[in-house]
């Protein structure tokens, strides 16, 4: 004989499986995020190590958007260290967020688990 289906356990699963969903994209937005922001710290590493070989009263072009500004190369290092302090804050921000998008998805995992365990414990 077939159990009829409980209404609330198929909510509640609805609801898990919706806020696992978002959770998993929002994850996913995360680490697109940090991986911008590492590629664009490393791009600014490279620039700072291939500037170092240059003399220091060199006037250089920065890129800004799709023109190219004439700057000096302390200014330009003063920049790229600043982009690159940056990166790194926000990288932080964006790791301490994914951990807690993580704990929330194994907190809702459990708590479904909880549920079905009470409602198999109350089933004859």
């Amino acid at each position: 004989m077939a159990r009829p289906v409980d209404i609330e356990l198929k909510k509640a699963f609805a609801d898990l499986h919706l806020k696992l969903m978002e959770t998993a994209q929002k994850v996913k937005a995360a680490d697109e995020e940090i991986k911008g922001l590492k590629n664009s710290m490393q791009r600014a590493r490279l620039v700072e190590s291939e500037i170092t070989r240059i003399d220091p009263a060199t006037n250089v072009y920065e890129s800004v958007g799709r023109m190219f500004v004439l700057t000096n190369i302390p200014d330009l290092r003063n920049q790229l260290q600043e982009t690159s302090e940056n990166c790194a804050e926000k990288i932080k921000i964006l790791e301490n967020k994914k951990s807690y998008l993580e704990r929330s998805k194994k907190d809702s995992e459990n708590n479904i688990r909880e549920m079905i365990q009470q409602r198999r414990e109350k089933a004859p």
